[in-house]
């Protein structure tokens, strides 16, 4: 009997994803391109919908602008917001009430071939399941939580599958709505632990010291939280030079090469390759790019962590041993030195690799080839596999 290692799981070609991401930051948008990439690896047609498109008015833009105008400029009333959707149990119902009319416009921008829809937003999964539970979406609908902590708002009744970030994370997402909850995560391919070569190509591309212990300092594609802050405490330590990443925020690269603290960049097309340049990343917001680290063998350290989903993130990485969680200054210099070169940095890099065990796109790729006859969620009956979906008409049930 062969031995051999099961390859990924290819499904017929005639079969059709939906993914539903929003392009707020890049998180989002940049897990729905490594997942449709994936996707389409294993034999799928992949269809890419920015759900901010689907919204009537310009309400999606508004959206848009409100969540980063709140992060940028008034992060405690974003904080505030955030802790009383974790708070009150009615929240999640009432937001599916608020987007109650705008279902009929996302059943509309599913093509009438799907086999499987797969959201990377909340508020396309509470679009979603009310869809799914009413009847009115007969094929798979799968939740992807960009976010480590599995906020109420991510959860809603009818999405079939939730896939969560850690076995640590099931218990809270179980607790909610979720019916079917797994652990597995997925980053672009260029991700990998570099060799001794490979980090020294990187750092010279970059224009970094060659032999200096470099903490990469990430705070997404809007460059928001307190991180010119971060770099110049990171810099008092001694222990590390920060490289600053500032995305697309001018104004903080601005403000941060008129410091003189440590290196500046703007917006780098080439994460990867800069990860394997670091010896530790320091984030804010437990995004894309901390996972990118995890994934390419580099300790991730949380310092000042983003209002909301940023704090509940950093709590539930350092939970679930991926992450450590540094919440004082006094603390930090240490942190980047055990981290780099301890013990420490290496159950950290253990620990982070093993998310990525488990490929979520084998499990929707198998949901889409068998379609909802395995399933039991969703609330549906089941159809047999090759039948197309339907869409009923109107917007039957409650919330």
């Amino acid at each position: 009997m062969s031995t051999t290692e099961p390859g990924p799981v290819r499904a017929d070609l005639s079969r059709r994803v939906v993914v539903i991401s929003a392009s707020v930051g890049a998180g989002h948008d940049g897990t729905t391109r490594d997942l449709a990439a994936r996707l389409r690896e294993r034999g799928l047609r992949v269809d890419c919908v920015d759900v901010t498109d689907v919204f009537p008015l310009g309400l999606g833009r508004l959206l848009r602008g409100t969540y980063h105008g709140l992060l940028l400029r008034m992060p405690w009333i974003y904080a505030g917001l955030f802790a009383i959707a974790c708070r009150f149990r009615g929240a999640a119902p009432i937001t599916r009430a608020l987007l109650r009319p705008v279902r009929p416009r996302m059943r509309r921008a599913l093509p009438a071939d799907v086999d499987a829809v797969v959201s990377t937003y909340p508020i396309a999964s509470q679009l979603l399941g009310p869809l799914r539970r009413d009847g009115q979406l007969a094929v798979p609908v799968v939740t992807y939580l960009t976010d480590f902590a599995p906020h109420p708002i991510w959860l809603s009744p009818g999405v079939d599958v939730h896939y969560v970030a850690h076995e640590t994370n099931r218990a809270q997402a179980l607790a909610g709505s979720a019916a079917d909850v797994r652990a597995g995560r997925l980053v672009s391919a260029g991700c990998g632990p570099p060799s001794a070569a490979a980090k020294q190509r990187a750092r010279q591309r970059f224009g970094l010291p060659p032999d200096a212990r470099i903490a990469l300092v990430v705070a997404g594609a809007w460059g928001v939280g307190e991180i010119a802050a971060t770099a110049a405490d990171i810099a008092a330590t001694g222990a590390a030079i920060p490289v600053t990443v500032c995305g697309r925020n001018e104004d903080l690269r601005r403000r941060l090469l008129r410091a003189g603290t440590g290196h500046v960049l703007g917006w780098v097309d080439d994460m990867p390759e800069l990860l394997h340049a670091a010896d530790v990343l320091v984030e804010n917001g437990g995004g894309l790019t901390a996972l990118e680290a995890m994934a390419s063998g580099l300790p991730v350290l949380t310092y000042r962590p983003l209002p909301g989903h940023g704090r509940a993130s950093a709590v539930a990485m350092a939970e679930a041993g991926v992450s450590t969680l540094v919440r004082g200054r006094d603390e930090l210099g240490r942190a980047l030195c055990e981290l780099a070169d301890g013990e420490r940095g290496r159950r950290a890099r253990e620990a982070g690799l093993a998310l990525f065990a488990t490929d979520p796109t084998d499990g929707i790729a198998a949901l889409t080839t068998a379609g909802v006859g395995s399933l039991a969620t969703g609330g549906m009956a089941a159809r047999a596999v090759g039948e197309r979906p339907s869409f009923a008409g109107g917007d039957a049930g409650p919330g």
